[in-house]
C-alpha cells in the first residue's frame, strides 16, 4: 500500500522508517452534477482510509466544481497509513473520547498520545500521594474493554461493560488506592525513618524493604498488601555471629506482634534493637564496598556475602565470591554450595551459587 499511496499522492511524506505514517496532502478528485450528491472518486487504498470521513471530504468539496482537485491535510482528518487500516477508529470515537474527558475533568489527564489511543490520568489517594493510570482505548471504544496499567503491588482488577466511561474507570482506581493506603502508609514510614539498602529507589509496586541494622547487618521484610499491619516475612542478612542473636530475638518474641502499631515499631521491639535513620547516621557508614571489585553496586546487586570470622566481616558482591573461589585451586563444590577461603582472611567463607550459575 505505502508504494501505491506515494505514486498516487506526491506529496505525502513519511514520518517513520517503516513508512507506515505519513504527512502532508492527498488530492482526491470528487465530480457531481448540480443534483446529484457527491461521489468520491479515488484509489481503493485510499478510499478504505477515508472510510467514515468522507463526509467531510464532500462538505470541504461542496463549493467546487465538477473536475476541481480537493487537498486534504492527513492530519486535518486524523488520517494515518497503516498496516491495519481497519484499526483506524471512526469518527464517533474521537466525540465520545472527548465527552467522557469534558465529563471526568481535563485536569486528570496527564498525556495524551498523538493517535488518541493511550491516556495517562491522574489520581490521589486519601494520603495525598499521587498515582497514573495508564489506559490503553481499543478502535471500539466504549465496546471493547480497554487495558489499564498502574503502579500497585496488587494486579489492577476493572470492571467495564459497554456503557462503561473514562468517569467510573477513575473512580473505580481511586477505591484501589485507597485499599492499598495503609500498605504504602507503612513503607512510607519505613522510607522515612529508616536508611534502605534494597530496592534503590523504590516504586510503589515494591513489596520488599532491606533495612540496614549495622554494618553489614540488615533485615529483608515482605510486606503483604492485603494484610500490611500483620507480621512481614523476615530474613535476616549478615554474619552468622551477628545474625544469630538477632534470629532468636525474632522467633522468641514474634508473639508479641501488634497489629494495631505499625510495622517500624513491632519491628523495633520484637528485634530489641534501634534502626539506624537519616536522623542519627549517614548512609555512607553502611554502604561498605566489596572487598573484591572494590564497589558498592554490581549492577543491581550489593555487597551481601559476609566473612563470618569476628575480626574480618569483609563484605563480597555473591557473583564476585562465587568467580573468586571458584578460580582457587582449593576451593570444593557441593551441590550449590562453593566453600574456599576469605580472600583477606583466609578463613573459610561458603557462598550459594545464584540460580542464573546454577
Amino acid at each position: 500500500m505505502e508504494s501505491s499511496l506515494v505514486k498516487d499522492n506526491p506529496l505525502l511524506l513519511p514520518l517513520n522508517k517503516e513508512k507506515t505514517i505519513y504527512d502532508g496532502f492527498i488530492t482526491v478528485q470528487v465530480t457531481h452534477h448540480k443534483n446529484d450528491s457527491p461521489k468520491l472518486h479515488c484509489s481503493w487504498q485510499l478510499k478504505h482510509l477515508l472510510r467514515g470521513y468522507e463526509h467531510i471530504v464532500k462538505q470541504v468539496n461542496s463549493t467546487q466544481y465538477t473536475h476541481n482537485a480537493l487537498s486534504l491535510s492527513l492530519q486535518e482528518v486524523g488520517l494515518k497509513s497503516r498496516p491495519d487500516c481497519s484499526s483506524i477508529p471512526p469518527p464517533q470515537y474521537y466525540s465520545q473520547l472527548i465527552s467522557e474527558m469534558e465529563t471526568l475533568g481535563w485536569d486528570k489527564l496527564l498525556s495524551i498520545d498523538t493517535e488518541f489511543r493511550t491516556l495517562r490520568l491522574k489520581a490521589q489517594d486519601s494520603s495525598g500521594r499521587q498515582h497514573i493510570l495508564t489506559i490503553k482505548l481499543k478502535s471500539k471504544h466504549p465496546a471493547e474493554a480497554p487495558e489499564c496499567s498502574a503502579d500497585l503491588p496488587v494486579p489492577l482488577a476493572i470492571t467495564w461493560t459497554p456503557q462503561s466511561t473514562l468517569e467510573q474507570l477513575h473512580n473505580q482506581f481511586l477505591l484501589v488506592l485507597d485499599s492499598l493506603t495503609d500498605f504504602w502508609d507503612v513503607l512510607d514510614e519505613i522510607d522515612c525513618k529508616t536508611w534502605i539498602l534494597e530496592p534503590e529507589k523504590p516504586s510503589r509496586s515494591d513489596t520488599m524493604r532491606r533495612i540496614t541494622i549495622g554494618n553489614n547487618v540488615s533485615i529483608k521484610v515482605e510486606v503483604d498488601p492485603r494484610h500490611p499491619k500483620m507480621l512481614p516475612e523476615c530474613c535476616l542478612l549478615g554474619a552468622e555471629h551477628v545474625v544469630t542473636p538477632l534470629r532468636n530475638k525474632l522467633n522468641a518474641n514474634m508473639h508479641m506482634w501488634n497489629p494495631d502499631s505499625s510495622v517500624l515499631h513491632n519491628l523495633r521491639d520484637v528485634l530489641e534493637i534501634e534502626f539506624p535513620s537519616p536522623a542519627t547516621h549517614e548512609k555512607s557508614a553502611f554502604s561498605i564496598e566489596c572487598g573484591i571489585c572494590y564497589s558498592y553496586r554490581l549492577e543491581a546487586a550489593i555487597p551481601d556475602q559476609v566473612c563470618n570470622d569476628l575480626r574480618c566481616g569483609q563484605p563480597f558482591h555473591q557473583a564476585c565470591l562465587y568467580e573468586w573461589l571458584r578460580a582457587l585451586p582449593s576451593s570444593r563444590q557441593s551441590f550449590s554450595i562453593v566453600f574456599g577461603e576469605c580472600p583477606y582472611c583466609s578463613k573459610p567463607i561458603t557462598v550459594k551459587m545464584s540460580a542464573q550459575k546454577s
